[in-house]
């Protein structure tokens, strides 16, 4: 069984958590901690000949967790034959084989690459007629506590603190039933249905009384994104407004967390708090930032009191006093403000982010989606471009399902009216348009696009990224555009990273032979399109490490439209004046087809544009409240060391 130390990653004791947790450095090696947690009991079971009742979940989060169990079984002989199991939930109504119910999600990602018995494996009916729900949920029911009741049970955990789909206020008590879906739950959902307008509003789950009931459950979290809720639902008081912290009270419950799904518990965030700690410059850098943005204050003026007062006498003790430590963290904040992202000629380069050497660099910029380099770093882009630096920029994805199809049919009609304008033969065209045309009309909400509209989709969102790069100034010879094999598919959900992902970002780097590498390093969802894409330079990076030109190459990191680097991790920020910001804002309106209503706007209302500038000077904002010269706007930046 799992401990509910933390020791697995960072050495930090538990005594804010009121539930033990477990702590990995990624989602991989956590996941496959619960699989062998789960192929011991299978096989404790069977020992007894009796048989092993698993409550399952569907989601990102357990993919990891079901690929390693498949792997047991086919590489260590591990057999699911005494396994029966109960899904979590499923969407009502919903077609057992759309490519959103959790019956064929369980079926591709376990059920059909293993030996359990198709006769053992349950998950809830989104076929029923309404009518029909309340006897087959008690059913339901019955047949888990005929078996004796759930061994052990795997859950997620929802942006609102839902497991399962009982939402907030569902009291503990709660039995399997319909549920109307949260609308936090239903936009986080939008994006595997093309649109929160067919994202289903109701769905049949069990109740939390049955997941209270399990002998041993295991909620797993992966990612930044979930790290909020993992705070409040462990270390916050047991609410019905977050049902995960029912959890509290169960005898052998744990979440099992990746280190940045737990980066906001309090003995990560804030170690000093916890027990007596190992001082290091990050630690520092951290605490005093902190302390000045809780305190409202500069960071040269915190005093002795106010370290004591918030549990860094520690500190005070083995680097005081105050005055020292706040000009120490002063400066070197201060040091990673530059207008040079390129380096800045002729210049003392020893404090500054970047080498001033060679003068000129080559410069790749990666874009995981055809927006996100002028989106998340577009004042850097320019300015990189114009202080005249050779920059390239490598467009990983084709980002094709992120047009709307009314989109994609009016570019179709426009080539067929230009070339009708100008006497081009368009037989082709209008076969194309019209083809186009007849699946649209037909097609269902969760389906695929026609190989013709995915071309049409990403021609489109090619045409935008090279009218950015023109507004920049970047020739076309300098604009690539990758098509990573792994984005692919047509679906929302996406393959893993494959060899010739890696392979293809490789080639891209060793024919430039970049001295700066930029790329997206958000964290959110560890298996999101720009997790995978980073990935992909990772490995990339790594492979190529022997090569010489690598020994200069410096990589650094940038975040998307929906969050930003702490300040205590920013080691490069490059400011921006009223007049760049608007720049920016032109830049960013060449992407046409991601205005006024885009297909992925996730739970942010506003449109891309104010995203980036709202975060940009809020940025700008955290600099000057800690004493820093105040600028319109920020981009911020984190180095990579390979």
């Amino acid at each position: 069984m799992l401990k509910s130390s933390i020791d697995k990653a960072t050495g930090f004791e538990k005594r804010f958590e009121n539930i033990g947790t477990v702590v990995y450095q990624d989602s991989t090696t956590a996941s496959k901690a619960v699989a062998k947690e789960i192929a011991d009991l299978i096989n404790v079971k069977q020992a007894q000949k009796q048989p092993c009742i698993l409550g399952l979940a569907t989601g990102s989060s357990p993919k990891g967790l079901y690929a390693e169990l498949v792997r047991l079984h086919k590489e260590e002989g591990l057999s699911f034959k005494n396994v029966i199991s109960f899904n979590l939930d499923e969407y009502y109504p919903m077609e057992p084989d759309s490519i959103n119910s959790y019956v064929r999600f369980m079926k591709e990602q376990l059920f059909n690459h293993i030996d359990i018995l198709p006769e053992n494996y349950h998950v809830p009916d989104g076929l029923l007629s309404k009518e029909a729900i309340a006897d087959y949920c008690n059913a339901y029911e019955a047949k888990i506590e005929a078996l004796g009741g759930i061994d052990l049970q795997i859950l997620g955990i929802g942006g609102n603190g839902h497991i399962g789909f009982n939402e907030a206020g569902s009291l503990q008590n709660s039995k399997t039933r319909l549920v109307a879906l949260d609308h936090i739950t239903r936009v986080a959902a939008s994006g595997d249905f093309s649109g929160l307008g067919n994202t289903p509003r109701t769905a049949i789950t069990l109740g939390v009384k049955k997941i209270m009931e399990a002998r041993r459950v295991i909620l797993m979290a992966w990612g930044e994104g979930k790290s909020n809720i993992i705070k409040a639902s462990a270390e916050g008081e047991v609410s019905s407004h977050i049902p995960a912290s029912y959890l509290q009270e169960h005898n052998n419950a744990s979440f099992v967390l990746d280190l940045a799904a737990a980066s906001k518990l309090t003995r990560i965030n804030s170690p000093w708090l916890v027990e007596k700690i190992e001082w290091s410059d990050k630690l520092i850098r951290k605490a005093v930032l902190n302390l000045a943005l809780n305190l409202k204050k500069p960071i040269l003026m915190l005093t002795d009191d106010d370290y004591i007062e918030n549990g860094m006498s520690d500190l005070l003790a083995d680097s005081g006093p105050a005055y020292d430590i706040n000009i120490k963290i002063f400066n070197k904040l201060q040091n990673t403000i530059t207008g040079w992202p390129g380096g800045k000629p002729n210049a003392d380069d020893i404090k500054r982010p970047e080498r001033a050497e060679p003068l000129k660099k080559r410069v790749i910029i990666f874009s995981p989606h055809p927006d996100d380099d002028i989106i998340s770093m577009g004042g850097t882009f320019k300015r990189l471009h114009e202080q005249g630096h050779e920059v390239h920029i490598g467009y990983q994805t084709s980002g094709n399902i992120a047009v709307a199809d009314d989109e994609a049919l009016r570019f179709a009609s426009f080539v067929c009216d230009y070339n009708q304008k100008f006497g081009i033969e368009s037989i082709e065209a209008n076969a194309i348009y019209k083809k186009a045309a007849d699946f649209l009309k037909k097609k269902k909400s969760s389906e695929i696009d026609s190989p013709e509209v995915r071309c049409i989709k990403g021609i489109i969102r090619k045409g935008e990224a090279r009218a950015t790069c023109h507004f920049i100034g970047i020739p076309d010879e300098q604009i690539h555009f990758m098509e990573l094999p792994f984005y692919e598919t047509g679906a929302i959900k996406k393959n893993p990273i494959g060899i010739a992902d890696v392979k293809i970002t490789a080639e891209l780097i060793e024919r430039i032979k970049p001295h700066q590498i930029f790329a997206a390093g958000d964290l959110a969802d560890p298996h999101g399109t720009h997790k995978v894409c980073l990935d992909a330079i990772f490995e990339a990076v790594k492979t190529l490490k022997p090569k010489k030109f690598m020994t200069d190459c410096w990589v650094w990191l940038y975040r998307g439209a929906w969050q930003e680097w702490g300040i205590d991790e920013i080691e490069m920020a490059v400011p921006m004046g009223p007049d760049q910001v608007l720049e920016k804002r032109k830049g960013i309106f060449k992407h046409q087809s991601q205005k006024d209503g885009v297909v992925f706007q996730g739970t942010d209302s506003r449109e891309f544009w104010q995203r980036a500038e709202d975060r940009n000077k809020e940025t700008a904002e955290l600099y000057d409240q800690l004493g820093m010269a105040h600028y319109a706007a920020m981009e911020a930046f984190v180095r990579w060391h390979y």
